[in-house]
């Protein structure tokens, strides 16, 4: 059973809620000093109301592309429900959030149109789950579909399994669980303006003053609990990650992952009706 397969309306979909991220996440960097507003504290409603839509987009784009039926997108719920059910057993203590690990493996096995679309609601799920409702949401739901949509970029679809399969995916993984932390605190580091330390977000400064301080930030702020979050991931990889993807495979399989529809002619379909009629 291979991962979903990418098809251009699927890509397209992708890249456009991409851009729109990118931007959303990155846009403060190039603002001005008197520029009215320099924080996400105002674009995260907007943000919000684009992404919704574009979730969808993916979701018809990627039905579209690959000819899944309505089993497919329950699953996609199931999964979702199980990750957002799994994040406040560890939020809050060290980094450690045990529903990375399960996006890491359905983003394998979903591929990386419908593990974005996954990754992104398991965020809103578990906001609504635990109260984390906030201007950083849109953020997170972004930042944890493209940490999902990663895995299922990952290559040896059809060919990889096994140990050496494992050990890639715990590899991205750790990689991925850094990147995480660093792209959600971009987010919230915009919010520390003005302030005397030298690490804080100064609006308008010259982009390489900034990004020297954003560094800075990360370095003292973040890392523990990034390597928290990865050590995990891994953990768990390694250890039931091979039994997870197992049973992750059957299940898209009988939920008919993939299934391509297909029309009869009149001809044919009279010719296969006919040893039924005699």
């Amino acid at each position: 059973m291979s991962a979903l397969r990418l098809g251009p309306r699927s890509v397209a979909a992708l890249v456009l809620v991409s851009l729109i991220g990118i931007g959303a996440f990155c846009w403060p960097l190039f603002a001005d000093a008197d520029s009215a507003v320099t924080s996400h504290a105002g674009d995260a409603p907007w943000l919000f109301a684009a992404l919704l839509p574009l979730l969808v987009a993916v979701v018809v784009a990627t039905i579209a592309d690959s000819g899944m039926d309505a089993k497919a997108v329950a699953m996609l719920g199931v999964l979702a429900a199980v990750g957002a059910a799994l994040r406040p057993l560890g939020a809050g203590t060290a980094g450690l959030e045990p529903m990375f690990f399960l996006m890491v493996l359905s983003g394998r096995v979903l591929g990386p149109g419908f593990g974005f679309v996954l990754g992104a609601v398991t965020m809103f799920a578990s906001a609504l789950l635990t109260g984390g409702v906030g201007p950083w949401m849109p953020f997170q739901m972004l930042s944890m579909g493209w940490f999902t949509m990663g895995a299922g970029l990952l290559p040896g679809q059809r060919t990889l399994r096994g140990r050496a399969e494992l050990l890639m995916l715990s590899a991205y993984g750790f990689a991925a669980a850094f990147a995480y932390g660093t792209v959600m605190n971009l987010q919230g580091w915009v919010l520390l303006q003005g302030l005397s330390s030298g690490i804080s977000f100064q609006p308008g400064a010259p982009l390489h003053e900034n990004l020297a301080r954003f560094l800075a930030y990360v370095t003292a702020t973040s890392l523990g609990w990034d390597l928290g979050r990865a050590v995990l991931t891994v953990v768990l990889t390694l250890t039931v990650g091979g039994t997870l993807l197992r049973a992750l495979r059957r299940a898209t399989k009988r939920a008919n992952f993939e299934a391509q529809v297909t029309f009869e002619g009149p001809e044919k379909a009279a010719a296969s009706e006919a040893p039924h009629r005699t």
